[in-house]
């Protein structure tokens, strides 16, 4: 899987939101996250969508993990941390974070910044992680400022790989193929899986009794969607999530 591809193309649609980041404090961001890192002794990553940086508040984790010098990104990705992960495992966490947009996608906007993301992630060395993830909202709760995620040990297992929770109420779902669901609809499936047996557009067409420009329309929803730049990784990418 082209997962460098994967990234940017998450990247692009967090980055086409018309976000105002002015609306949220981020010294008090950064207070935070600092505060947090030193009561748990976590490694926690404060991404700028506006500005296209990360800033990394490190602390006991952080040495164990060989980044204690690591202090910033010019990139909302921590591609230091990427890097400690096999390339299954960083799919794996382009998924669960693809789901997770999705399904805030979804919700009315005003319960959106009531849910995070819970993963847990094997990095290189057989080093169990556990990963959270927090959306911080423009005032308006429609655009994603700001992206704080926080690295600690994964002191206990818990069946599945990434859930996403609601911080009130405890709620948690975990985020599987069903997840998927919420991605792409019945008919983009449908076009896709005959995108994967090799049809072409005009076949497409004919075969679903649609118009081609209908069919085009289709492929370019699903790449927008899926956050890839061509069918074929489109398909790659499908497979993966079970889409097809």
């Amino acid at each position: 899987m082209a997962k460098n591809n994967h990234f940017e193309k998450l990247d692009q649609l967090l980055h086409s939101q018309n976000s105002d980041s002015e609306a949220i404090n981020k010294v008090s961001i950064f207070q935070y996250a600092e505060t947090l890192s030193q009561i748990e002794g976590a490694l926690v990553v404060v991404s700028d969508l506006t500005n296209d940086t990360s800033h990394i508040f490190n602390n006991g984790f952080a040495k164990r993990l060989g980044l204690n010098d690591y202090s910033s990104e010019n990139s909302i990705w921590e591609k230091m941390i990427l890097s400690m992960m096999s390339e299954q495992e960083q799919d794996e966490k382009f998924i669960a974070e693809l789901r997770f947009f999705h399904y805030l996608r979804n919700l009315p906007k005003r319960h959106r910044s009531e849910y995070y993301l819970l993963s847990k992630l094997r990095f290189k060395d057989s080093i169990d992680v556990l990963h959270r993830m927090y959306y911080l909202y423009d005032e308006a709760l429609e655009s994603v400022c700001y992206a704080i995620c926080i690295y600690s040990p994964l002191v206990f297992d818990f069946p599945g790989k990434s859930y996403v929770v609601n911080s009130i109420s405890g709620m948690k779902e975990e985020l599987t193929d069903l997840s998927n669901n919420t991605i792409i609809s019945k008919r983009e499936r449908q076009i896709l899986q005959l995108i994967s047996s090799g049809m072409k557009s005009v076949d497409i067409a004919e075969a679903l009794n649609i118009s081609k420009n209908t069919v085009s329309r289709h492929r370019q929803e699903i790449l927008s969607k899926l956050h890839v730049k061509n069918s074929i990784e489109a398909c790659r990418l499908a497979k993966s999530m079970a889409l097809i």
